[in-house]
């Protein structure tokens, strides 16, 4: 008699953790997965900046050594967190809209709004990309064109303002790729797959 017994439900448990996540992913291709990969690891960057928080508070008021770095590297981490967060929800499909009218089509005219959106998406994150590259140009070069980066002016002076705008162009510029996949797919008729009904959606 073997000694080695499965508890009864394992089985039944694994399929339901599989079904989970697989309703969980709303990724419509590999490089939404990456970039929804990606994310997850960029999001650590909050849990650094409440961390580095805490340090602050502890030296301000426990030791009456204020820094002079805590402040701006919070903003800087948050600020990059928020960026990454649009290609994020981009590729999980988690953005906030409006489907009152898309509920209550049919696939055909579904898949034609999924068009519509795609095509509009991307014209939207091309125009911003070009926006964004011009605001990191201005951030990161001198009059006379030089790589200068532009800093905070404060004390320590860290170059963040810089890194942020070049952090929000490469968000767009990812965004831009991820909306000319989606069109390319809704144009080769495959649909955007469905929201979950516990995701945030505006309604009208």
């Amino acid at each position: 008699m073997s000694s080695k017994f499965s508890q009864p439900g394992d089985d039944d448990v694994a399929a339901a953790q599989a079904n989970e996540t697989a309703a969980d992913d709303k990724s419509r291709n590999a490089f939404d997965r990456g970039v929804v990969w990606c994310a997850r690891g960029a999001a650590w960057l909050v849990f650094i900046a409440m961390v580095i928080s805490v340090f602050e508070v502890l030296m301000r008021y426990g030791f009456n050594s204020p820094t002079s770095w805590v402040h701006e590297s919070v903003v800087m981490l948050v600020a990059v967190s928020f960026a990454i967060g649009g290609p994020a929800a981009m590729a999980g499909n988690h953005h906030i809209r409006v489907r009152v009218l898309y509920d209550n089509a049919g696939p055909r005219l579904k898949l034609w709004l999924d068009r519509f959106n795609d095509l509009v998406t991307l014209g939207f994150c091309l125009g911003m990309s070009y926006a964004a590259f011009m605001m990191f140009w201005d951030a990161s070069h001198n009059p006379l064109g030089e790589w200068s980066l532009e800093r905070s002016g404060t004390s320590w002076n860290p170059p963040f303002p810089a890194l942020v705008k070049g952090i929000i162009m490469a968000s767009l510029v990812l965004m831009s790729v991820q909306a000319l996949i989606h069109s390319v797919q809704s144009l080769r008729a495959k649909q955007a797959p469905p929201t979950s009904p516990t995701s945030t959606e505006g309604s009208v």
